[in-house]
């Protein structure tokens, strides 16, 4: 039980981490590598876009050709990524390396929590999985902490350096370690996989390039075009194949499809947010990035602390309550940053907003992982929640796209005023979308039993 709890708890951990210093060092990557708003998204959403798109993926390359063989194939994949983001001369390439390390994080984290189950006696199988998700939750909260104090004590390479001996140790110890096993041999979707990245990449890079070059010009209509094409023709190439890597009839149940459209919502508004609240801290308040990591903390910590108690409430309340509350506490925490923000707004001003916003996030992080599983058969439960965890990051990865476009409508980084004017309409559109997704959440079934244990890893989810 020791080393598959460790090595697979500390490689989900390293994953989780990663994304999450990525969005403190947005600020110093920018003035280091000359790039801009476009730069700095597809910093954050290359990594997010290739780990959503192949998620399904990597469980399946683990079912078909052994679980521990692609579970180190993903190390290796991620640290090597990570070793080439640290060498990045320029944008793009930081970029290319950040897609990697999402194809790497795809192989890893579905991965991580089938070795570990398979790995541990079924008595003990509670606690090794409140364990690794109690990492995952660790990751969520120092994330931004550890991010800020690698990138002031050493530099933003580091942020991805660190992860490099933290591969090289794993990888052998995964090998000698973990017991080897397979799934289902079934047939790879890899027209689904084509034909979805083709359409979301063709999405996204409309949004990002629309400030740019003008909502208008050929290029823009042309990516949007390519995408929507590519998103029906990947419909279609789900709803015939025998083996889809999505298989849409789940959407077909209600509840299904309901919390999948809330966690999507969720994403969009939340994250996108953060990545511009988080760079706000630095580039309009002149806060280090150690001190505002540290001042993030009453957001991002605030999980950790109040998990048990929405573990402990998700049996009686159900969680159509719960992620109907968590959805509306944290768009009243983005609101009230919206109605106090300024170039100069004391930071105990943001204090009540951000610890809102953390409850809100644990009071959804926590239940979602059972009401997603209490809506499909047991023997849809893996797909079904790597759709859900999917969909949440393709949420995020619009979220950061059309927040994005809407910041470069209004502002831009040519100064704090000019990057509270972009600011503060992108929170409003945030706030609305989670908004939207509160009252979403009231379309969930109502109260049914509900296990917390198979909410165990929802926090790494955040």
């Amino acid at each position: 039980m020791f080393w598959a709890v460790l090595v697979t708890g500390v490689a989900q951990f390293m994953a989780a981490l990663d994304n999450l210093v990525v969005t403190t060092a947005l600020p110093v990557i920018r003035r280091s590598l000359g790039t801009g708003l476009a730069g700095l998204e597809w910093t954050v959403n290359a990594f997010t876009l290739s780990f959503a798109v192949l998620l399904l993926t990597g469980a399946a390359l683990g079912d078909r050709f052994g679980r521990r063989r692609m579970f180190v194939v993903g190390l290796a994949l991620f640290t090597a990524s990570s070793a080439a983001a640290a060498l990045a001369p320029d944008i793009d390439v930081l970029v290319a390396a950040r897609a990697l390390q999402g194809a790497g994080g795809a192989l890893i984290v579905p991965l991580s929590l089938t070795l570990l189950s398979a790995g541990v006696p079924a008595a003990r199988r509670n606690v090794a999985l409140g364990i690794w998700g109690a990492l995952g939750g660790l990751a969520v909260a120092v994330g931004p902490l550890v991010g800020g104090a690698v990138v002031e004590g050493l530099s933003w390479q580091w942020i991805f350096w660190i992860n490099v001996p933290i591969g090289i140790a794993l990888i052998p110890l995964a090998r000698y370690r973990l017991a080897e096993s397979h799934g289902d041999q079934r047939p790879f979707d890899v027209a689904g996989v084509a034909t979805a990245s083709a359409g979301l990449f063709g999405v996204v890079f409309g949004l990002v390039r629309g400030g740019a070059v003008g909502w208008t010009s050929v290029e823009v209509l042309a990516s949007f075009a390519l995408g929507v094409v590519a998103l029906g023709a990947f419909c279609a190439v789900e709803q015939r194949s025998a083996h889809p890597m999505l298989p849409l009839g789940l959407f077909r149940r209600r509840g299904f499809s309901v919390v999948n459209g809330v966690a999507v919502l969720m994403s969009f508004g939340m994250f996108g947010s953060i990545f511009f609240l988080a760079q706000f801290l630095q580039t309009v308040q002149h806060y280090s990035p150690l001190a505002a990591g540290i001042r993030t903390l009453p957001w991002t910590g605030m999980p950790v602390v109040v998990a048990p108690l929405a573990g402990a409430l998700l049996g009686r309340l159900g969680g159509r309550a719960l992620i109907a509350t968590g959805l509306a506490l944290q768009a009243i925490g983005l609101g009230w940053i919206a109605v106090v923000l300024t170039p100069a707004t004391p930071y105990a001003d943001f204090i009540p907003a951000f610890v809102l916003s953390g409850v809100g996030m644990a009071l959804f992080f926590v239940p979602v992982a059972s009401v997603v599983l209490g809506e499909v058969p047991r023997a849809a439960e893996g797909v079904a929640s790597g759709t859900n965890n999917a969909l949440r990051e393709l949420g995020g990865v619009l979220g950061i796209s059309v927040l994005g476009a809407v910041f470069a409508s209004f502002g831009s980084y040519a100064s704090g005023a000019a990057f509270v004017a972009g600011l503060m309409p992108a929170l409003r559109v945030g706030v609305g979308v989670v908004a939207a997704g509160a009252l979403l959440a009231h379309l969930l079934p109502g109260r049914r039993r509900l296990d917390p244990l198979a909410a165990v890893a929802a926090l790494e989810a955040a």
